[in-house]
C-alpha cells in the first residue's frame, strides 16, 4: 500500500484565509496526493479566499503539480472563538463582516462536516491570533492575554473535541507552533508566547487521550520564520528571516512547502509511531545556543 496515497481521505484545515501562509501550502500538498480538502475560514476572510480561487492573478498560486487548479471540496465559515451559537455576542452577530454568514461556530462547523462528508481522517489547526500582539507581555491586559489563549490554543482543544468523534481510527491531528513557546522572541507579545507554550502542552495531553480512545495521533510543527501576511502584520519578520539564514545550520530561507511536506509525513502511515511531539521545521535554528554572526558580520553580508 502506498503511504502517500491520500485518495478518499478527508482533510480538514482550519485557518485558511489567503494564499501566502502555511495552511494554503498544506492544502495544496494534500490535494496533490488526491485528498478531499475542507477549508475552515474566518468569516471576514471568506470573500478574500473566494476571490483568490477565481481571480486570474492568483492562477500560479493555485496551480497543483498536475497542472490543475486548486479547488476545495468545501469552504465553511469558522470563528474559533465560539464553540456554540449561544456563545456569539450580539455585536458580532450584527457586525457587517458577518452579515449573511451562518453556522460559523466550532460545533456548527463540525456538524456540517459530518453531514456533508461523514468522517474525517486528518485535521490541521492553523489558527493563531492575539489582539495585543504588539504589546510586551508586561503591558498586555487580562482581556488581551485571554484572547490570545482562547484563539490560539483553546481553539485547538475545542476543534479536536468536536471533530474527534467523527475521525477515523489512526487519524492525525496537527497544529502549528513557534519557538517563542520556549525561548524569548522580543516583540512576540500580547500573550502569544504563552498561548504557544500552552498549545504544546495540550498536544501532549491530547495525544495521550485520543491515542487511548481512538488511536488518533496528535503532533505539532514548530516552523521557522516565513513572510506570510500574518507575520508581516506582527512586524520584524524580515529581520527574523535574516537572523535565521545567518545563524541556522542550514542556510536556506524557509518555504511554506517545507512545512506542508512535514504535514504529509505526520498524517501518513510512515509516522504511525509518532505522537505527542513537536517537530521542528526551522533549518536547525532551534538547536543553536547563541548567534554565530556578530552585528558587524551581518552588516557586511548585506553589503
Amino acid at each position: 500500500m502506498n503511504p502517500w496515497d491520500f485518495r478518499g481521505k478527508v482533510v480538514v484545515i482550519a485557518g485558511i484565509g489567503d494564499d501566502a501562509g502555511f495552511a494554503w501550502s498544506i492544502a495544496k500538498a494534500f490535494k496533490n496526493l488526491g485528498a478531499k480538502v475542507i477549508a475552515g475560514t474566518w468569516p471576514p476572510l471568506m470573500g478574500i479566499l473566494e476571490q483568490i480561487l477565481v481571480n486570474e492573478k492568483f492562477a500560479e498560486s493555485r496551480k497543483l503539480e498536475n497542472g490543475a487548479s486548486l479547488e476545495f471540496d468545501a469552504i465553511y465559515p469558522l470563528d474559533a472563538l465560539y464553540d456554540y451559537p449561544d456563545d456569539v455576542p450580539l455585536d458580532v452577530r450584527e457586525n457587517k463582516r458577518y452579515k449573511g454568514i451562518e453556522g460559523f461556530t466550532i460545533s456548527e462547523f463540525a456538524k456540517r462536516i459530518e453531514k456533508d462528508f461523514g468522517s474525517v481522517d486528518v485535521f490541521v489547526h492553523a489558527i493563531a491570533n492575539a489582539k495585543e500582539i504588539k504589546n510586551p507581555l508586561s503591558q498586555t491586559s487580562r482581556d488581551g492575554y485571554l484572547h490570545a489563549l482562547s484563539a490560539s490554543s483553546y481553539s485547538f482543544i475545542s476543534l479536536v473535541s468536536h471533530l474527534s468523534p467523527i475521525m477515523n481510527e489512526n487519524g492525525s491531528c496537527l497544529t502549528l507552533t513557534y519557538r517563542a513557546a520556549e525561548q524569548v522572541i522580543p516583540g512576540y507579545g500580547g500573550g502569544m508566547s504563552s498561548a504557544k507554550a500552552a498549545l504544546e502542552a495540550d498536544v501532549r495531553y491530547l495525544a495521550y487521550e485520543l491515542g487511548r480512545e481512538k488511536k488518533i495521533r496528535v503532533n505539532a510543527i514548530s516552523a521557522g520564520p516565513l513572510a506570510s501576511r500574518a507575520a508581516r502584520a506582527i512586524g520584524m519578520i524580515d529581520s527574523m528571516i535574516q537572523y535565521s539564514f545567518l545563524n541556522a545550520p542550514l542556510q536556506r530561507d524557509l518555504e511554506a512547502k517545507d512545512v506542508a511536506n512535514t504535514s504529509l509525513f505526520l498524517s501518513s502511515d510512515m509516522s504511525c509511531a509518532i505522537t505527542g511531539q513537536v517537530i521542528y521545521v526551522d533549518h536547525g535554528l532551534g538547536v543553536m545556543g547563541r548567534p554565530t554572526q556578530t552585528e558587524d558580520a551581518k552588516a557586511e553580508s548585506l553589503v
